[in-house]
């Protein structure tokens, strides 16, 4: 299977209408907002995309209305985030009757798999359609692990192509391609680890800050492919702070938040998730002011 992602890949925000309906419009819009900074692909219904807070019809029209947005300009992947592994597949199979480009599958929700049955769930999913898939692993959020030797017995199954590394352990980079060598494409899954990923070959990045922040997102990583790493450093330094938002639970209202702050979207969510108020508000907001305060000039960095 034939299959070239790299580069920055947003996990898309969802936009609402005050009363929680999905606005496709303001969706859309944010879509094009981000293919015009020159992302190289994009993660729908994602953990940032709220994909568990959403029937299943409402996540495929979804999909179908931002597929025919793109207009095959960028691969479009879609997240599969169900209960079940039975629902997962059904979904797969949905998303490949839209004409998607790939899956990007979590484990089964709510239940905490062991490896044999995260192993399981993963197989069948990636076997239920022809579609090319990214293994996403993040235990932190899933509580569902899957170590490189995990992947060495997935190896066999010829849709699963990518992995998207979000165990919080850098180390996992290098342990993978010494248990599987280039078998698989490494995506870096933590927006705060993406440096140390890009300079142990990880060879994309699916990122939630990015969604407010898109152009300094596409010269970070542009710097890092060049080897310029001196400047990747010193953008990097910038921006930490603001990546550390996408490694909280509150990830998708702080990454919303931002959003906002920089008229990029709506910082509204869907209930359970609520805006955040008080002191923590206050704080998020002092750590987005204060980067924009010293915002860089990105002209610095010409040639990247």
């Amino acid at each position: 299977m034939n299959v070239t992602w790299h580069g920055v890949y947003p996990a898309l925000t969802t936009q609402y209408h005050p009363d929680f309906s999905v606005d496709l419009d303001a969706t859309a819009a944010h879509l094009e907002k981000m293919i015009a900074s020159g992302i190289h692909g994009v993660i729908l219904l994602g953990s940032v995309g709220e994909n568990t807070a959403h029937e299943y019809e409402e996540k495929l029209t979804i999909l179908r209305e931002l597929k025919a947005v793109v207009n095959g300009r960028i691969p479009v992947l879609s997240g599969v985030a169900e209960n079940t592994t039975l629902v997962a597949a059904r979904f797969a199979r949905d998303c490949e009757k839209l004409g998607l480009d790939g899956l990007m599958v979590l484990p089964a929700m709510i239940y905490k798999a062991d490896r044999r049955e995260a192993i399981a769930h993963f197989r069948t999913v990636a076997q239920a359609s022809g579609l090319p898939v990214m293994i996403y692993n993040n235990p932190p959020a899933y509580y569902v692990d899957m170590p490189p030797d995990a992947f060495v017995e997935l190896a066999e199954e010829p849709t699963i192509v990518a992995i998207k590394e979000s165990s919080d352990n850098v180390r996992r980079i290098t342990d993978l391609r010494n248990a599987v060598g280039r078998r698989f494409i490494l995506f870096s899954g933590v927006d705060d680890l993406v440096l140390e990923s890009a300079l142990l070959g990880a060879e994309g990045w699916v990122s939630g800050l990015v969604n407010a922040f898109p152009d300094e997102n596409r010269v970070l990583w542009e710097l890092a492919q060049q080897g310029r790493w001196t400047e990747a450093r010193e953008l990097y330094q910038w921006y930490t702070p603001l990546l550390h938002l996408d490694t909280k639970i509150k990830l998708v209202q702080y990454i919303k938040l931002c959003m906002a702050e920089v008229g990029l979207g709506s910082e509204l969510t869907r209930p359970p998730r609520l805006p955040i108020a008080g002191a923590e508000r206050e704080e998020v907001l002092g750590i987005i002011r204060h980067a924009l305060a010293h915002r860089p000039d990105l002209s610095r960095y010409a040639g990247h």
